[in-house]
């Protein structure tokens, strides 16, 4: 990464083609899925079609607030608004869930997983399994740079208002193929032109918005004792952002009977779109398919004491 600074006119929103990804389907559960911190929900597209086309699941990936928006948008974003976002989806999809009488499975990638592990917490009656692919609570991969851990002392000067990190390579894929592309993305981005956002995420991250997301994860630290859902948790061995320790983190700390870990060793962060992107889809695939079963077998139980009563 490297850092550039800019004072940035006010921008008006604009109005986006879409608001994510819909995938309808007619098996046994609903997924939302959440995309990390400057992404896009394109980033998981590659996971959420093969839940839709092995599973006949219906999937979502809602695009949280503000993101596909101009970057002077975007960096005003505030760390209540991202969990409000996220809580949105999440009560629009236990609706329809409800509604169809099937579990709902609340995943992520990055921020998304952090953002899926609160809504876990906040809701554990409604959330019956929680998939975080490539958690988000320690910034220790090793592309991160020595200075992002100032991140906690900038939030409290002016700076962070005019500080931006340009994201440089990998871009966390070591998929060369896929990183040649985004690369021929943001090559040529800038501060004031976001128009390929909503395509394919920013190629620079808002110093303000790396504070708020501060306040993000130590909200989900905090709330990590009260998940009690099933839990799988994807996170890549080299990871250039985050490495295994959020993983173990994590599983240290929830309260859930069930813990799954997949280990990645051909990926780095976004492990739903790198080289072992079938991997990660298969198995989350397969966390779905043990938890409709289990919801299956629930309401066999409940229908066999009605009638016996």
């Amino acid at each position: 990464m490297t850092i550039e600074w800019a004072r940035l006119k006010p921008q008006a929103p604009i109005e986006l083609g879409d608001r994510g990804i819909t995938l309808r389907g007619d098996g046994g559960a609903r997924v939302l899925l959440l995309h990390g911190l400057t992404g896009c929900p394109a980033e998981l597209g590659y996971v959420a079609h093969w839940l839709r086309s092995r599973g006949r699941y219906h999937v979502s990936c809602p695009r949280l607030v503000n993101h596909g928006q101009p970057m002077a948008l975007l960096a005003r974003t505030r760390w209540r608004e991202l969990v409000d976002s996220a809580r949105d989806a999440l009560l629009d999809s236990r609706a329809a869930a409800r509604n169809e009488g099937v579990p709902l499975v609340v995943g992520g990638l990055s921020l998304g997983a952090v953002l899926s592990l609160i809504l876990a917490a906040e809701y554990p009656d409604d959330v019956a399994g929680v998939a975080c692919l490539a958690p988000t609570l320690f910034y220790d991969g090793w592309s991160v740079p020595w200075y992002h851990r100032l991140i906690g002392l900038v939030d409290y000067t002016p700076l962070k208002y005019f500080t931006y990190f340009r994201e440089g390579e990998p871009y966390g894929l070591k998929d060369e193929a896929l990183r040649a592309k985004i690369a021929h993305h943001y090559r040529h981005a800038s501060l004031e032109d976001a128009s390929t956002a909503a395509k394919v995420g920013y190629a620079h991250f808002p110093v303000r918005l790396f504070c708020e997301m501060r306040h993000v994860i130590e909200h989900c630290k905090r709330l990590l004792p009260r998940v009690r859902s099933p839990l799988l948790v994807v996170q890549a061995e080299r990871d250039d952002v985050t490495g295994p320790r959020n993983a173990n983190f994590i599983l240290e700390r929830v309260a859930s009977e069930r813990r799954e870990l997949l280990l990645l060793k051909n990926s780095y962060h976004l492990v739903c779109a790198d080289l072992e992107r079938s991997a990660v889809a298969e198995r989350l695939q397969a966390f779905c398919a043990s938890l409709t079963a289990a919801a299956g077998a629930r309401r066999e139980e409940r229908r066999d004491a009605a009638l016996a009563a």
